[in-house]
Formats: structure tokens, C-alpha cells, sequence
């Protein structure tokens, strides 16, 4: 199991935003987390890569870690088990997409020139954007932007995949694409665990479904088509 909360408080500023949490993802999964904006649902991503902490849980585990006790010296080489991908993409702006990639692979221990170079060619092929390797993220749509986030999070090859929004700037054909692309990712055993708002894309990309609603996580993979639509997408 690649992440196991029971009974996990999630905590922010002191403040316990979920309680009692209970989320369990395996290899090759696809979850979505979706809710109202301030519901937990971003807090509820940044404990799984120790950005915010747990309250006293009875297990929380990321990838083998107890995640409530880990050293914080220990966190990066948890970090680089996984791909995290942000709504507004955190490119290198004076980079450019080689050089973005580059960057993350140098830092995380690819020393040959050569193999770094196979890697960069082989997840930009990956997702469709290898003609836009020499190009700056300027020159690019944010559909294209959020394709080369894409590329960086699968970088190192993860275990798991957590993608906060990675939609949530987008148009909802292009929305679409990226939300098949993470699909097809996760059906090679990389799990994915993202926060969306786009209901509407649930059916097409089925998953297993976790609502945050009044401090609570609940799972509705079984009724999420009878969820109010014009309610959960007020994100």
C-alpha cells in the first residue's frame, strides 16, 4: 500500500481542518479528492509530502514512512519517490523546457549527460510535447505549461503521483487531455491522487472518490453521479 491514513487529523495554523480521515491507495490507482473551495482538500495533499503535519493519528504511512514521525532530513528522499504537479505549474520562466527538466534530474543524482538527455526525450515524447523541448514556458499555453509539469513529476519515475488542480486553469477540452493523460499514467502502476473541480470528468476517467465536506473525507466512488454538480464545482 502506497498510502495508508486511519483516523489521520489533518492540521493547519492549529487548526484541525479534517478529522479522522481514512484513505488507503494502492499501486496503479486513480483517485480524485473533490469538495468546495477551503474544504481540506489541498491541506489533505500536502501531509502526504509532509508540507503540513498530522494530529495523532492511529497510522499514516506514505510509500513505507510514517509520516507523523519522519525526520525532516528524511523528507526530500521521500519526496523524490514522487511527482507533485501544482495548478499554476512552477515552471523555471527563464528556462526552457530542456533546461526545466535538466534542472530536476541534476538535482536529483543523474549525473550523465547522455542518459539525462534519453530521459528529457523520452517523457516529453511521453506526453506529446517533444517539439517543444527548446522552447521557453512563455511561448506556451497553460494546457502546454501543465503537459511539461506533467513531464517534470514523471521524471524520476514515482511511485505515486499528487497533483493539486492540475486543471484548474485550464478549458475543459484541454482539461480533458491532461486528466487522460495522469489516467493512462496511473495504468502503468503509478498512482494518482489529484483535487479537481471538474466534476463533469468523473465518468469519463473513473476512479475511486473521496469528498472533503464539513471536516470530514468521505468515500463516494458509489454515488459521486448523484452529487449536486453545481455544488461541488464551486471551486
Amino acid at each position: 500500500m502506497l498510502i495508508d491514513y486511519q483516523k489521520v487529523n489533518v492540521v493547519q495554523d492549529d487548526n484541525v481542518v479534517l478529522k479522522d480521515v481514512n484513505l488507503q491507495v494502492n499501486e496503479g490507482d486513480f483517485v480524485y479528492i473533490i469538495g468546495k473551495v477551503g474544504s481540506g482538500k489541498s491541506s489533505l495533499l500536502k501531509t502526504m509530502y509532509c508540507e503540513l503535519d498530522h494530529s495523532s493519528p492511529q497510522k499514516a504511512e506514505v510509500l513505507g514512512q510514517d509520516v507523523c514521525h519522519i525526520r525532516r532530513q528524511d523528507v526530500p528522499a521521500l519526496r523524490r519517490e514522487m511527482g507533485i504537479i501544482f495548478q499554476d505549474f512552477q515552471l523555471l520562466h527563464d528556462s526552457s523546457v530542456r533546461k526545466n527538466l535538466e534542472f530536476v534530474l541534476k538535482a536529483t543524482g543523474w549525473r550523465k549527460r547522455k542518459e539525462r538527455e534519453e530521459r528529457i526525450n523520452k517523457v516529453l515524447d511521453a506526453v506529446g510535447m517533444l517539439d517543444k523541448i527548446d522552447k521557453m514556458p512563455y511561448e506556451l499555453s497553460g494546457g502546454e505549461q501543465q503537459h511539461i509539469a506533467i513531464a517534470r513529476a514523471i521524471l524520476n519515475k514515482p511511485r505515486i503521483i499528487i497533483a493539486d488542480e492540475p486543471t484548474g486553469n485550464l478549458d475543459i477540452e484541454t482539461a480533458r487531455h491532461i486528466v487522460g493523460l495522469l489516467k493512462k499514467i496511473s495504468k502503468d502502476g503509478t498512482a494518482v491522487v489529484m483535487t479537481t473541480h471538474n466534476i463533469q470528468l468523473l465518468d469519463e476517467f473513473p476512479g475511486t472518490i473521496y469528498r472533503c465536506k464539513d471536516g470530514s473525507v468521505t468515500d463516494v466512488t458509489h454515488e459521486y453521479h448523484q452529487i449536486d454538480l453545481t455544488e461541488d464545482s464551486k471551486e
